[in-house]
């Protein structure tokens, strides 16, 4: 072999090595990322769907499959999957997965959701998420089983919620009516679900949290609507940093940012006391380029925005089908709604209802209301010096004092 043969074959060798090891590299790379997820769902031969009384402009369908996680419940293990459909489609429109929020007794303002979603050509499937609806088991009321203060049930919960919504992901790509997966909507509990989900799915290339968040042990120790499952787990011995420990395998946290990111919209509220603004903006850190709207509510105050809301994540999700920027509302003017009780002088102890008229600083922690009180009126000027808690001046009746409010915003 002459000098010249030999150095083409070092040269090809060296290149079968390179590539070797390439290979190698990424079959390890695959092999850790499979070991790192705990939501790998097996592929199933599904069943058909029945047609649903349908409304006018809208074709609905249900779904049912076997949950990929058992968790021994049988009302439980068995999901259900809305799928509603444009009547007038040209093709498969593409398909947008709907999430509600904890303890839904029904879907109204999902299928409204739905409804202008189709208007714009665009499908949605609405999933029951665990324990909730049609899987809450009898005698229990929806949503009841979904927290308990047992962080391996906790664990279970959202583990199962999320191959949930993967196989009805692959149940929607195996339905010819179906077009492409656009996207994921969640609120609340289905906001949460929904971030879990876009990070392990990379079929989701965008998706709209409304009142979501993330770091699940720091929700659960703050949030204002678990505090009994909080005070069970604390007595039980647990504590934040062994509960995040406890929680890590479904912490979104763990997954975000993923590695290709796609076209996410964040809705938080200002004075968020059962999501923490805390754990929301931690969501939003982890979504880098993701749009951001605020409300000046709390979590239940979006009620009275519900529709602008909705119009919102169906412009952004519309956005994204043609492929353009969305631009999000300069600003979506919303109520901030208190109900508490006022301690001042020289009025004395009131219970109270009342609205904020004007903001002092960008973070709504100087304010001024109307209170309505049994007795009278009252404006107030207070400062918020810790969650839940007021200092200000009261004016009643002509006369002017210092107090303390204690007030939940809705």
């Amino acid at each position: 072999m002459n000098k010249a043969t030999q150095a083409i074959f070092a040269s090809r060798l060296k290149r079968m090595r390179s590539s070797t090891i390439l290979a190698m590299i990424s079959a390890m790379l695959t092999c850790v990322g499979t070991a790192q997820s705990p939501f790998t769902v097996p592929k199933i031969q599904f069943s058909g769907w029945s047609q649903q009384n349908s409304v006018s402009g809208q074709l609905e369908y249900l779904a049912s499959f076997p949950s990929p996680y058992i968790s021994g419940t049988k009302v439980n293990d068995l999901v259900q999957l809305r799928v509603i459909l444009p009547e007038e489609a040209d093709e498969p429109p593409p398909m947008v997965l709907i999430l509600h929020y904890w303890g839904a007794s029904n879907l109204r303002i999902e299928r409204a959701l739905a409804l202008d979603l189709n208007r714009r050509g665009i499908g949605a499937a609405i999933l029951s998420l665990p324990y909730h609806l049609n899987r809450a088991p009898a005698g229990t009321t929806s949503g009841q089983l979904a927290i308990q203060p047992d962080p391996k049930k906790l664990e279970a919960t959202m583990t199962q919620a999320v191959m949930d919504v993967r196989r009805a992901l692959d149940f929607l790509e195996q339905r010819k009516e179906c077009g492409s997966l656009l996207g994921i909507y969640g609120t609340s509990l289905g906001a949460i679900v929904s971030s879990l989900s876009y990070a392990n799915d990379a079929r989701l290339k965008s998706a709209v949290f409304l009142l979501g968040g993330i770091d699940l042990a720091k929700l659960l120790w703050e949030s204002s609507r678990v505090v009994p499952i909080k005070d069970e787990l604390k007595r039980l011995g647990f504590t934040e940093s062994s509960l995040r420990e406890e929680l890590r395998s479904v912490e979104p946290s763990q997954y975000l940012p993923r590695q290709v990111m796609g076209r996410t919209l964040v809705i938080r509220a200002t004075f968020d006391s059962v999501v923490p603004p805390e754990c929301t903006d931690e969501l939003i850190n982890k979504l880098p380029g993701s749009q951001v709207l605020e409300i000046d509510t709390g979590h239940y105050g979006g009620v009275f925005v519900q529709g602008r809301l909705l119009r919102v994540a169906a412009d952004f999700f519309e956005a994204v089908r043609d492929q353009r920027d969305f631009v999000l509302p300069k600003k979506l003017i919303a109520p901030t709604i208190r109900l508490g009780a006022l301690a001042s002088s020289p009025n004395g102890f009131d219970v109270v209802a009342g609205i904020d008229i004007l903001k002092f600083d960008p973070s709504g922690k100087s304010y001024a209301s109307i209170l309505l009180t049994p007795r009278s009126p009252v404006v107030w000027f207070g400062t918020t010096i810790s969650p839940g808690l007021n200092l200000g001046v009261s004016v009643a009746n002509r006369r002017a004092g210092f107090g303390l409010l204690w007030s939940t915003v809705l």
